[in-house]
């Protein structure tokens, strides 16, 4: 059983890292094989990522109740969601995922995508996201997405990477990149709320909230600096991070 201070390093774990261009997935792996945690177990992974989702929706709580009024956006964040939708579903129904979760992959797939990120960040901003984000905008950035199925991609920094890469400013391309994660949590969390409501064991729903404060107060801070900070800033001191990262993990691995 997991004890409240292994959930906190978990929830800020989860909160920081799943809205930064670093992989919440690789900091995870990393901190189960060099970290005595007690065996994780699923439905705290799911309060978790709860904590994040309400969080995301408190921050956006004005430009969600906008979003409402205007359902073509709405269209837009689901047609981006849909591609990962049957990718996913076939990764962990085959099992192909477990193979994918190893330190050689998350330090090769961070180093990679840490420098495509730092390459699409130069590209130009040409678009807006109020009369430009197209529903191939949206398709072309879920199908980047999909990428992220794969631990030390980032989905963050995929999805913001494909929107520099379509013209978007880094602030625009975080917010799609927030929005867009919205649908795949909130499906998670059902989950989550539904084998809570399943288990019906007290201390089992204790933890589970504590899980749930705990990332949400992660998560609300991170993407208030985040944004705050890519409006003035450029994304390379994230691309050091996972430089950094990725050389120390692949050190590990092959020497």
């Amino acid at each position: 059983m997991l004890s409240s201070m292994e959930i906190l390093i978990l929830a800020a774990i989860q909160g920081i890292s799943e809205f930064l261009p670093i992989s919440s997935a690789a900091h995870f792996i990393l901190v189960s094989k060099y970290y005595a945690l007690s065996n994780q177990n699923l439905l705290i992974d799911i309060s978790l990522h709860l904590g994040s989702l309400i969080a995301m929706i408190f921050y956006f709580r004005k430009d969600l109740l906008n979003f409402i009024q205007n359902k073509n956006f709405l269209i837009k964040i689901l047609l981006g969601t849909i591609p990962i939708i049957p990718v996913g579903y076939i990764l962990y129904k085959t099992g192909l995922i477990n193979h994918l979760r190893s330190l050689e992959v998350v330090g090769w797939t961070s180093l990679i995508f840490g420098i495509f990120l730092y390459f699409s960040d130069k590209v130009e901003i040409t678009k807006k996201i109020d009369s430009e984000f197209t529903n191939r905008s949206a398709i072309i950035i879920g199908l980047f997405q999909v990428l992220a199925l794969i631990p030390g991609v980032s989905r963050s920094g995929i999805t913001i990477t494909s929107g520099r890469l379509l013209g978007f400013s880094r602030f625009e391309s975080a917010k799609i990149s927030f929005f867009l994660s919205m649908p795949t949590l909130a499906a998670a969390s059902l989950l989550g709320i539904y084998n809570i409501y399943k288990e019906g064991s007290t201390e089992l729903n204790f933890l589970a909230i504590i899980a749930v404060i705990f990332s949400f107060i992660f998560s609300y801070i991170t993407i208030a600096l985040f944004l705050n900070f890519i409006k003035k800033f450029s994304l390379n001191v994230f691309v050091i991070y996972r430089i950094i990262l990725s050389l120390f993990i692949l050190a590990v691995v092959y020497l």
